[in-house]
C-alpha cells in the first residue's frame, strides 16, 4: 500500500514541481514558478484523462460511469427508476468523484503558490507533506458546495469539475442504465430505503464466485 500512495504522490506533485524547476524556476523561483508547476499540473491530469479514455475498455467504463449518474439523477428528481426517465438527465453530477479529483488540483495549486519560495528539498517535502491536508480541505469544499448548490456563484465555481466530466461520462446504452439502476435499486433495500414506485423491476441474479472469479 505505502509503494502505490508514494508512487501516486511523486507523479501527481513532485513530476509538476521538476518539470516546473527545470524550466521557469531556472528563471524564476517566485510566483512565476508556482503558477508553471500548476500549469504543468493541469496538463499532465487533463492529458492523462484524454489519453486513457481513447482505450475501449475505459470508454466502456467511462459509459457506465454516465448511467451511474443518470440513475441518481432520476432518484434525486423524484422519478421512478426507468430507462425512459434517466434518459432525460445529464451523465454529470457535482458529487461526482471526478469533481473532486478537480477540488483537489484546485486547492493544490493555491497551496503550493502560498507555501512561496524555499528550497529545493523544502519543496519538495511540501509537496508530500501537504497531501492529507489538501485532501481534507477538498472534501469539505466539495461537501459545502453540494449544500449550496442551487447558489449561482457556487455552481460556476463548481463549473470545472462538470467540465471535465464531459471526458469521464460517455452516453450509456439502455442495458448500462438498466445495470446501474438494478445497482441502484439493491443499495436502497440494502439501507432500508423505498424504491421509488413505478420503477422498472429488472431480473437479476448474484454473481457465482466462480463466474466472477473467470470474468
Amino acid at each position: 500500500y505505502w509503494r502505490d500512495w508514494s508512487s501516486d504522490v511523486c507523479s501527481s506533485d513532485l513530476l509538476p514541481l521538476l518539470l516546473a524547476q527545470a524550466t521557469v524556476g531556472r528563471v524564476d523561483q517566485g510566483f512565476g514558478l508556482q503558477l508553471a508547476e500548476g500549469g504543468i499540473r493541469i496538463v499532465i491530469f487533463i492529458g492523462y484523462l484524454l489519453i486513457v479514455a481513447r482505450a475501449e475498455d475505459v470508454r466502456r467504463t467511462f459509459q457506465y460511469h454516465g448511467a451511474e449518474h443518470m440513475s441518481i439523477h432520476t432518484l434525486e428528481g423524484g422519478d421512478p427508476l426507468t430507462v425512459e426517465a434517466a434518459r432525460k438527465y445529464p451523465t454529470a453530477h457535482p458529487r461526482c468523484g471526478t469533481e473532486f479529483l478537480v477540488v483537489v488540483l484546485i486547492v493544490s495549486i493555491l497551496a503550493f503558490a502560498v507555501v512561496g519560495k524555499l528550497s529545493p528539498l523544502m519543496l519538495v517535502a511540501s509537496r508530500v507533506l501537504l497531501v492529507p491536508i489538501i485532501a481534507a480541505i477538498s472534501y469539505e469544499l466539495l461537501q459545502l458546495g453540494a449544500r449550496h448548490r442551487s447558489h449561482a456563484i457556487v455552481r460556476w465555481l463548481s463549473s470545472p469539475g462538470i467540465w471535465v466530466q464531459m471526458i469521464t461520462t460517455r452516453q450509456p446504452s439502455d442495458d448500462m442504465i438498466e445495470v446501474a439502476i438494478v445497482s441502484l435499486e439493491r443499495a436502497l433495500e440494502a439501507d432500508g430505503a423505498e424504491v421509488p414506485p413505478g420503477s422498472s423491476d429488472f431480473h437479476s441474479r448474484p454473481l457465482d464466485r466462480v463466474e466472477a472469479g473467470a470474468s
